[in-house]
């Protein structure tokens, strides 16, 4: 193994991307930019071809930097002991750096030694599309050192970014049908870059390699079909309440802790994100019903249900995946939903630190003769049991102020929405 070799080539494989691809300039990338001031780490986390090596690379692309993506097929049999060759391929080919990336290290024994090593004198980026990144030996050694950066795919105003849909604040008639087009692509192919070079088939090949790479392979899954069919099930009922004893019997799973495992496992791999039912009272939280949602709406697209087909699904699981992204720009900020024991349901529950700030509800509809009296029943009833009047309808395309029972009702866009 050429170790040299291998990592002048990935590193030209990037130049290259940047020079022939349209690349956007990611809405945390200042932010990110600014932790490299100070001696921390920056860990960049994230669901598998998000956009974190490219991500990684325009942090200080202007520095002189060294890069290395532990990925590669060629880097398998890599060892503990070959972590320092790579260092020293790095100072033979590019003399003394500033900052060093190291791209999906996690599987290489011992890297969390080396990373803190490295850290002390140099700038440090670690990637990784695994939750449990930080959850070993690294955050044992690095407590109050690192800074992690959550990346997802891309947010509809990265979308439009990448379109050239220039945002202008006022929007007119023809702006608004543009927009509206552009969301539908949005929702139906979703926010994976390589999506929008390579077409939407590339989204199972994605979907593939997440469960065989990176959950399969990495927890020595047995019960493949199994494993396969409940990861299914979950793209097709995003949005859905599941509870895991449901799900072990739906499935012919025997043991329900089997069922919980897995799930865990898609969450570390932030292929899935789990809403818990809103309750004051912890215990209840604990044991009710969950509602899992996909990462991505072309996903849930192509593998479980048709943006034409059910449009209402997929909105309110474009909703979802925005509030997780808000979640990461906000430590107070926590999402739940609401149902009663009279089945009078509100989707999302915006919690700030101990206070119910606001309730949503999404629905498809274009116009007021749409709205459906029972979805406004059960935020009114929402609205009285949580003490919150902060309410408000992400709808297709109605806007609109309303009052109901002296309580006044806000309709946003989800397009309008999307771009707050």
């Amino acid at each position: 193994m050429d170790l040299q070799s291998i990592i002048k080539e990935q590193r030209q494989e990037l130049e290259k991307i940047e020079k022939d691809e349209r690349i956007i300039e990611r809405e945390r990338l200042k932010e990110a930019k600014s932790y490299l001031s100070h001696p921390n780490i920056v860990v960049i986390t994230g669901i598998r071809r998000c956009g974190k090596s490219i991500f990684s690379y325009l942090m200080d692309k202007g520095s002189k930097f060294a890069y290395i993506n532990f990925d590669d097929e060629r880097l398998a049999g890599l060892k503990t002991e070959d972590l320092d060759k790579a260092l020293q391929a790095f100072y033979e080919l590019y003399g003394d750096i500033d900052y060093i990336i190291l791209d999906e290290p996690q599987n290489i024994k011992g890297w969390e030694l080396f990373a803190n090593r490295l850290r002390r004198t140099k700038k440090l980026i670690i990637t990784g599309s695994n939750s449990q990144l930080l959850s070993g030996e690294l955050a044992t050694h690095l407590t109050g050192r690192y800074i992690e950066i959550k990346l997802m795919p891309f947010s509809f105003r990265e979308f439009l970014k990448f379109k050239a849909f220039k945002e202008v604040g006022v929007y007119t008639t023809k702006d608004r049908a543009e927009i509206i087009s552009l969301l539908q692509e949005y929702l139906s192919f979703g926010g994976f870059p390589e999506v929008y070079k390579f077409g939407k088939s590339i989204l199972l090949t994605i979907y593939e390699t997440i469960l065989n790479k990176d959950i399969i392979l990495r927890h020595n899954i047995n019960k493949i079909k199994e494993f396969k069919d409940l990861a299914k099930f979950l793209v097709s009922n995003s949005s859905e309440e599941i509870t895991y004893s449901k799900l072990s019997r739906v499935l012919g799973i025997k043991h329900v802790s089997t069922v919980s495992n897995w799930i865990s496992y898609f969450e570390n791999a932030f292929l899935f994100f789990k809403l818990e039912r809103f309750d004051f009272k912890l215990k209840q939280q604990f044991i009710a019903p969950k509602k899992t949602y996909c990462i991505d709406t072309g996903i849930v697209d192509l593998m479980g249900f048709k943006f034409s087909e059910n449009r209402g699904k997929i909105l309110e699981t474009a909703i979802a995946i925005e509030l997780q992204r808000r979640k990461e720009k906000s430590i107070f900020l926590e999402t739940y939903y609401w149902k009663d024991a009279q089945q009078n349901e509100v989707d999302f529950v915006i919690k700030e630190k101990t206070k119910v700030t606001q309730l949503i509800q999404a629905t498809h509809i274009s116009n007021r003769q749409e709205l459906k009296e029972n979805r406004v029943s059960s935020l009114l009833r929402a609205s009285k049991d949580l003490k919150c009047n902060n309410l408000l309808f992400i709808t297709w395309d109605f806007e609109g102020e309303e009052e109901f029972n002296g309580k006044k009702i806000k309709f946003v866009p989800l397009w309008k929405w999307l771009l707050e």
